[in-house]
C-alpha cells in the first residue's frame, strides 16, 4: 500500500469511528451533565472534521506535477495540517472557557455506570487507530498521518482522565469534572501548536536533516572523480525536496566525463533517500596540482 492510499485509509477510519464516538458521547454526556465528556464529544468533532481535512489534503498532495506546479503538490498536506491545527487550537480556546464557568457555576455530574461504558469503549477503540495509525506513519512519514496518530494517543489519555473524574463524582468529588474538561482543552491546545509548528515549518522552505546531508556529502566525497563539495541546498516540495549541489572536480576532465558524474548521483541519491525526489548537480571545474605528493585543490579563478 502507497504513501496516498494508507493515508486515506487512516482518514475512512478516522471518520466512521470518531462519527460513532460522537454520537453516544453527546448522547451521555447531555444526558449526565457531564462536562468532561462534552468536552470529551467535541474533541471527536474536531477528529472527524481533521479526518476530512486529511482526506482533501491527501488527495491534492498526490497530484503529480504540472505546467502549472512544475514541484507537484506535495505542500498541500502541510497547508491542511496547518489548517488543522488552527481548528484545534479554536476549539481548545472554547473548551477550556466552558469548563472554567461550568466550575464557576458548581454544575454537578450526574453519574451513571453508562458514563463509564462509554470512556471504556473510546479508550479501545482509540488505541486501536493509535496502533494502526503508528503502523502507517512508521512507513510513510506522513504529517497527515502523524497528527492522526498523535490525536489518537492524546485521546487515550484524554479519555482516561474523563473516566477518573466520572469515578470520583461517585464518591460526590464534583469539582474535577470541570478541571478534567480544563485539562483535555489545554492537551488540544499543545498538539494543534505542535502541529502549526511542524506545518509552518515546511511551508517556509525547511531544510533537509542535517543527518541527511552529512551523509549525502559523506557519499558524494568519497567519489574518487569528486574533488570537493562547494555548495547544497534542499528546498521542500511537500514531504519530499530538491538537492541543488555544486560538485567541483578536475579541471581537465572532458566535459563529458564530469556530466556523468553529475548524472550518476542524480540518479543515485532519490534512489537512497525517500526524502530526495530531484537532485540538480552543478559542476565546477578546478584546478588540481600536485606538489611534493599531495594535491592541492585550487578553485578555477584562485591563486
Amino acid at each position: 500500500m502507497n504513501r496516498y492510499q494508507s493515508t486515506k485509509r487512516v482518514a475512512i477510519l478516522g471518520v466512521v469511528f470518531n462519527l460513532f464516538l460522537l454520537i453516544i458521547k453527546l448522547i451521555v454526556g447531555f444526558i449526565s451533565h457531564s462536562q468532561s465528556m462534552i468536552a470529551d464529544a467535541a474533541n471527536s468533532a474536531s477528529d472527524i472534521f481533521a479526518s476530512f481535512m486529511t482526506m482533501i489534503g491527501n488527495k491534492l498532495a498526490s497530484v503529480p506535477r504540472d505546467d502549472d506546479h512544475n514541484f507537484g503538490h506535495g505542500k498541500a498536506e502541510y497547508i491542511f495540517s496547518f489548517l488543522i491545527s488552527l481548528s484545534m487550537i479554536a476549539l481548545s480556546l472554547k473548551l477550556f472557557f466552558d469548563s472554567f464557568f461550568a466550575i464557576l457555576n458548581h454544575k454537578v455530574l450526574i453519574y451513571s455506570s453508562t458514563l463509564v461504558f462509554v470512556c471504556i469503549i473510546t479508550i479501545i477503540t482509540k488505541l486501536g487507530l493509535y496502533l494502526y495509525t503508528k503502523k502507517a506513519y512508521q512507513k510513510h512519514e506522513s504529517l497527515l498521518i502523524y497528527s492522526s496518530m498523535k490525536d489518537h494517543r492524546n485521546d487515550c489519555v484524554i479519555t482516561c482522565c474523563t473516566l477518573f473524574s466520572i469515578i470520583m463524582s461517585n464518591f460526590n468529588v464534583f469539582f474535577l469534572d470541570g478541571i478534567v474538561g480544563i485539562g483535555i482543552s489545554i492537551w488540544i491546545f499543545y498538539t494543534g501548536v505542535k502541529i502549526f509548528i511542524e506545518s509552518y515549518h515546511i511551508l517556509m522552505d525547511a531544510s533537509l536533516k542535517p543527518e541527511v546531508t552529512e551523509e549525502i556529502a559523506y557519499m558524494i566525497k568519497n567519489d574518487i572523480k569528486v574533488e570537493e563539495i562547494k555548495d547544497m541546498y534542499s528546498i521542500s516540495t511537500g514531504y519530499k525536496y530538491i538537492l541543488y549541489l555544486t560538485v567541483c572536480v578536475d579541471g581537465n576532465m572532458s566535459t563529458f566525463e564530469s556530466h556523468e558524474i553529475a548524472n550518476r548521483w542524480e540518479k543515485l541519491l532519490p534512489q537512497e533517500f525517500e526524502q530526495v525526489d530531484q537532485v540538480i548537480i552543478h559542476i565546477e571545474p578546478i584546478k588540481v596540482e600536485v606538489v611534493q605528493g599531495e594535491q592541492i585543490r585550487r578553485k578555477k579563478h584562485g591563486k
